[in-house]
């Protein structure tokens, strides 16, 4: 179609949402006592499918979402070999639109979006925002009061729609929601509304769930649920005091998930009363399974909606979320990667209306999916771009009521957690421990391994995971190297430890550190090798601090070092020159960063008279890994003061 294409040549409206870190079972429509009357009546006039794979994890999600590829293989979040959606569909004449979470390299505006309001990095204060927000590529202040980031999202996705009916364009909006990601911060009203509803704990809900899950038909009578791990204490095994601290957090969760229904209605109403629903693709889906990393600060005393307060995650309430699946966001089991989908598409949907669709898809199928619907031509070549071959299939047969041809199998990495979907199979390996093997079609839950049966099975698929790692996705060596042949016993050590007792403003340490390493931030993991230090980040909060310097010369000083990212967002030092100051209090530094997997020398000058007493290292805001090398602080005649590792 030409660039002159407008709405009125049958063109449909293109509505992709993506929530952040939302279990399997979290909406009314797949078994939750959450409510969300809006997503359910999209849900009840459209599709629901019950096998819609994600990545596992927020970033690489969004790269499969937008273009259509494996992660790494388009690029990671450079998209250096790819072209995402908004690059596709402008020259078919769309309009394209994007509020939310970017958590990508440079800006949507760099990669077709023509308005984008939003934050860049993986997370962010629901209340407050961060440094990061733009609009339309140019830095935005967050107002000190009256901001919500989901009401946000939704204010702006409703004037950019606007303005593409002004234009008499059709349009794609894209909307990332923040939400339910930690920091737990609901509006007042949406927590209250929840309050003493999980009074009864996840061992009652997650059965309810399930048993709504089977009467609803989204799954079979007859399914096995999985039972609950060893590594989530049984609820009547807590604590008054942890019963009453978890219920609230789970409170919290709702609400969040509650409000992001509030905003859907909202626009929902806004595309009805301007005649564009009907003529509207809304896709719905989310980045990965629920969340288990309790990494924060227990506050059992605090509101959840006071935006100094920062409630983080837990390990017992996302197993219930993603019932009846097993693991979390970053494992390559169901409940990782699998999550809802909704489909509602009036004029152009031949499916009855409800209809649950069992046929596995992935986030890679959206991109030549509303291409095919816009009538798009995907490209060949993309300046400054080397493009692989797209990794998705159209569904659109779906939409048209007929089936999915054979698709190539579904490629699952996220760092050491793998898997391969292929027909019924799946080969899953968590963190690189022993390949299993289940049959999806009898065993949805995976709780029968069959690998010991199968051994042909899993060599081929082995061999095919691996072969698509190195060739199509072109992963690094550490990603593709085999798989451990020992057990391991499927922990990790930032699930929620129910010995650790509850102690208002006490924060939860993971496992230490050397004393002569830095100490790694929450949302980082660090290792050494040689003299590197290497960080794998999550986004949420990472960097290096540096305590108890032991220094005697006062500054000012210069911070030296190599730098390779593959990470995402601003980069910053923190420092304070006494002991009672915490980081990330006392003064810091922006400094630039390029997260283009090349090596950068870096040189930070600390403007500081004093005497330094700790230091903190963000060398990135969002997801991702980095590499540090030869980390050497010196005063400013160039002596050296102290060096890491």
């Amino acid at each position: 179609m030409s660039s002159e294409a407008s709405a009125e040549d049958g063109q449909p409206n293109l509505l992709l949402v993506m929530v952040d870190d939302m279990g399997f079972s979290d909406l009314g429509c797949y078994g939750s006592e959450i409510e969300t009357p809006h997503l359910d009546k999209l849900a009840a006039n459209g599709l629901r499918f019950t096998q819609f794979y994600n990545t596992a994890k927020c970033h690489s999600s969004r790269v499969s979402l937008l273009s259509g590829r494996w992660c790494r293989q388009a690029g990671d979040e450079s998209l250096k070999r790819a072209a995402i959606i908004p690059e596709v569909l402008a020259p078919a004449g769309y309009f394209t639109a994007m509020t939310g979470k970017w958590h990508l390299s440079q800006e949507p505006t760099h990669f077709g979006f023509q308005r984008y309001f939003g934050h860049l990095s993986g997370a962010t204060n629901y209340y407050l925002g961060d440094k990061t927000f733009r609009l339309n590529g140019e830095k935005w202040p967050v107002p000190e009061k009256g901001f919500y980031t989901t009401i946000a999202n939704v204010d702006r996705a409703i004037e950019f729609i606007s303005e593409a009916r002004q234009a008499k364009k059709p349009w794609f909006q894209y909307i990332a929601f923040n939400a339910p990601h930690a920091p737990l911060q609901p509006l007042e009203q949406d927590y209250r509304k929840y309050l003493g509803r999980y009074d009864a704990g996840w061992d009652s809900v997650r059965a309810a769930r399930v048993a709504k899950q089977k009467q609803i038909g989204l799954l079979p009578a007859n399914l096995e649920e999985s039972p609950r791990p060893e590594h989530v204490r049984a609820w009547d095994q807590l604590t008054p005091e942890q019963k009453a601290w978890e219920a609230k957090r789970m409170a919290a969760y709702a609400g969040l998930i509650d409000r992001i229904d509030q905003e859907m209605g909202r626009l929902i109403a806004d595309l009805d009363q301007n005649g564009d629903l009907a003529k509207t693709v809304i896709l719905f889906v989310s980045d990965n399974g629920a969340c288990p990393y309790d990494r924060g600060r227990p506050e059992p005393d605090a509101q959840p909606f006071d935006p100094k307060t920062t409630w983080s995650d837990s390990t017992g309430w996302a197993w219930a979320r993603n019932s009846p699946f097993r693991y979390y966001k970053q494992n390559q089991f169901e409940g990782g990667i699998s999550t809802p989908a909704i489909l509602h598409w009036p004029a152009g949907l031949k499916q009855k209306p409800g209809a649950v669709i069992d046929t596995p898809a992935h986030l890679v199928d959206v991109l030549p999916t509303f291409a095919e619907l816009a009538g798009a031509k995907l490209p060949e070549s993309f300046p400054g771009r080397e493009l692989t071959p797209l990794a998705g299939t159209s569904l659109a047969p779906i939409i048209a009521s007929g089936d999915l041809k054979a698709r190539p199998p579904i490629h699952l990495l996220f760092s050491s957690d793998r898997g391969l979907r292929d027909g019924d199979w799946k080969l899953v390996s968590f963190q690189s421990e022993p390949w299993e093997l289940y049959n999806l079609r009898t065993d949805r839950t995976e709780l029968h391994n069959v690998a010991a049966q199968h051994r042909d099975i899993v060599q081929r698929m082995v061999n095919q995971w691996h072969d698509m790692a190195e060739h199509v996705l072109m992963a690094p060596p550490k990603e593709c190297a085999p798989v451990s042949t020992e057990p391991g016993d499927h922990r990790h050590r930032e699930w929620t430890d129910h010995d650790q007792p509850l102690t208002a403003g006490k924060v939860r340490h993971g496992k230490s550190t050397a004393t002569t390493l830095p100490r790694a931030r929450k949302g980082t993991k660090l290792t050494v090798e040689g003299d590197q230090l290497i960080l794998q980040c999550t986004g949420d909060d990472p960097g290096l601090a540096f305590s108890d310097l032991n220094l005697t010369a006062p500054g000012p000083y210069v911070l030296e070092f190599k730098l390779q990212s593959h990470a995402t967002g601003p980069a910053e030092l923190y420092w304070t020159t006494d002991s009672q100051t915490i980081l990330p209090k006392g003064k810091h530094l922006d400094f630039e960063v390029k997260h283009d997997g090349q090596w950068h020398e870096m040189k930070l000058n600390i403007d500081e008279a004093k005497t330094l007493h700790a230091l903190r290292l963000d060398p990135c805001g969002g997801e991702g890994g980095a590499r540090i090398e030869g980390l050497v602080l010196k005063a400013e005649d160039g002596k050296e003061l102290a060096k890491w590792p």
